[in-house]
């Protein structure tokens, strides 16, 4: 990942140098305060400041997550979306099944030692998605229908239904699509990696 080091009397001053030199705006610079040195009798005080452009970290994840996954043996193509929120990466590959794994768990995983990567390099989070042929939005789609298809069952029979065990993330969306859906009320069950959702009727 591309960094520049900039020096100044303050972190403000160094900071300063930095947007000039990048001719960027704040907002869009990872900045981090790498050291300061004291100075002495005949030299001042300077601080170091570590600078990154937010516009050429999305290159850098595309182009780690190709090198990576080509170092494991796959032939990917990889998008970019961006959006306000965060960018999101949607790799197709030759092999899109071992890549996203039982439910998502090599896709998890592949995003985890992205963003383990982007810690160090950043010294923060940084938020980001990674799917494989928009797996993703076809499971959370998938999710919401079967969700509602529960609750309509429930809402009649008035008998709570208890569903597979699931991730966080996928509870949270089971959780999001019955949020304000009449009749019924959802609740989280038991211990990871088997904590699960139950949808239960409301009593009038």
């Amino acid at each position: 990942m591309e960094k520049h080091n900039f020096f100044g009397k303050t972190k403000e001053d160094a900071i300063q140098k930095a947007k000039e030199e990048l001719q960027e705006v704040e907002e869009n610079l990872f900045i981090r305060e790498v050291g300061e040195s004291k100075g002495g009798i005949f030299k001042s005080k300077k601080v170091e400041i570590e600078v990154i452009e937010k516009r050429n970290v999305i290159k850098d994840i595309k182009e780690y997550l190709t090198n990576l996954l080509k170092e494991m043996g796959f032939s990917v193509n990889i998008e970019v979306k961006k959006s306000e929120e965060y960018p999101k990466f949607i790799i197709f590959s030759d092999n899109d099944a071992l890549l996203i794994g039982k439910n998502g768990k090599n896709l998890k995983a592949l995003s985890l030692v992205v963003s383990q990567y982007l810690n160090k390099e950043l010294g923060k989070n940084y938020k980001f998605n990674i799917d494989v042929n928009e797996y993703k939005e076809k499971r959370e789609k998938s999710l919401e229908r079967l969700a509602r298809k529960i609750a309509r069952e429930v809402k009649v029979s008035k008998v709570e239904v208890k569903m597979d065990s699931m991730n966080s993330y996928e509870r949270r969306i089971i959780h999001n699509t019955l949020t304000n859906y009449k009749g019924i009320y959802t609740e989280s069950e038991g211990e990871e990696p088997n904590r699960c959702v139950i949808i239960k009727p409301k009593e009038d």
